[in-house]
Protein backbone atom coordinates (compact mmCIF):
# COMPACT_ATOMS: atom_id res chain seq x y z
CA UNK A 1 0.00 0.00 0.00
CA UNK A 2 1.42 3.40 -0.94
CA UNK A 3 1.99 6.17 1.58
CA UNK A 4 -0.85 8.16 -0.02
CA UNK A 5 -3.23 5.18 0.39
CA UNK A 6 -2.15 4.66 4.01
CA UNK A 7 -2.71 8.39 4.65
CA UNK A 8 -6.23 8.21 3.19
CA UNK A 9 -6.97 5.10 5.26
CA UNK A 10 -5.68 6.79 8.44
CA UNK A 11 -7.88 9.80 7.69
CA UNK A 12 -10.93 7.53 7.46
CA UNK A 13 -9.95 5.64 10.62
CA UNK A 14 -9.47 8.90 12.54
CA UNK A 15 -13.24 9.40 12.43
CA UNK A 16 -13.83 6.13 14.30
CA UNK A 17 -11.37 6.29 17.19
CA UNK A 18 -12.40 4.54 20.43
CA UNK A 19 -12.05 7.83 22.39
CA UNK A 20 -12.10 11.46 21.35
CA UNK A 21 -8.51 12.77 21.58
CA UNK A 22 -7.74 15.78 23.78
CA UNK A 23 -7.56 19.21 22.14
CA UNK A 24 -3.75 19.27 21.86
CA UNK A 25 -3.78 15.90 20.08
CA UNK A 26 -6.57 17.10 17.78
CA UNK A 27 -4.47 20.18 16.93
CA UNK A 28 -1.48 17.95 16.18
CA UNK A 29 -3.64 15.73 13.96
CA UNK A 30 -4.99 18.76 12.13
CA UNK A 31 -1.53 20.23 11.58
CA UNK A 32 -0.05 16.94 10.36
CA UNK A 33 -3.01 16.39 8.04
CA UNK A 34 -2.73 19.88 6.55
CA UNK A 35 1.06 19.61 6.17
CA UNK A 36 0.72 16.16 4.61
CA UNK A 37 -2.01 17.15 2.19
CA UNK A 38 -1.14 20.79 1.40
CA UNK A 39 2.47 21.41 2.41
CA UNK A 40 3.65 24.50 4.28
CA UNK A 41 1.03 26.86 5.74
CA UNK A 42 -0.25 29.59 3.46
CA UNK A 43 -2.57 32.54 3.85
CA UNK A 44 -3.18 35.10 6.53
CA UNK A 45 -3.04 34.24 10.22
CA UNK A 46 -6.58 34.51 11.67
CA UNK A 47 -7.31 37.45 13.95
CA UNK A 48 -7.01 37.55 17.73
CA UNK A 49 -10.72 36.92 18.27
CA UNK A 50 -10.78 33.75 16.12
CA UNK A 51 -9.19 31.53 18.78
CA UNK A 52 -9.86 28.12 17.21
CA UNK A 53 -8.70 28.90 13.68
CA UNK A 54 -5.73 30.87 15.01
CA UNK A 55 -4.62 27.85 17.09
CA UNK A 56 -5.05 25.57 14.06
CA UNK A 57 -3.03 27.92 11.86
CA UNK A 58 -0.27 28.23 14.46
CA UNK A 59 -0.06 24.44 14.84
CA UNK A 60 0.19 24.05 11.06
CA UNK A 61 2.79 26.84 10.77
CA UNK A 62 4.94 25.09 13.40
CA UNK A 63 5.41 22.25 10.88
CA UNK A 64 6.72 24.49 8.08
CA UNK A 65 9.69 22.80 6.43
CA UNK A 66 8.47 19.28 7.24
CA UNK A 67 8.14 17.26 4.04
CA UNK A 68 4.67 16.16 3.03
CA UNK A 69 5.76 12.50 3.14
CA UNK A 70 7.15 12.90 6.67
CA UNK A 71 3.95 14.62 7.84
CA UNK A 72 1.82 11.87 6.27
CA UNK A 73 3.87 9.19 8.05
CA UNK A 74 3.60 11.01 11.39
CA UNK A 75 -0.18 11.36 10.90
CA UNK A 76 -0.49 7.63 10.11
CA UNK A 77 1.60 6.73 13.16
CA UNK A 78 -0.45 9.02 15.43
CA UNK A 79 -3.78 7.56 14.27
CA UNK A 80 -2.41 4.01 14.76
CA UNK A 81 -1.34 4.96 18.30
CA UNK A 82 -4.77 6.45 19.08
CA UNK A 83 -6.55 3.35 17.79
CA UNK A 84 -4.90 1.44 20.61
Amino acid sequence: MSLQEQFAQAQAESKNLPERPDNMTLLKMYALFKQGSSGDATGERPGMTDFVNRAKFDAWTALNGTSQDEAMQQYIDLVEELKG
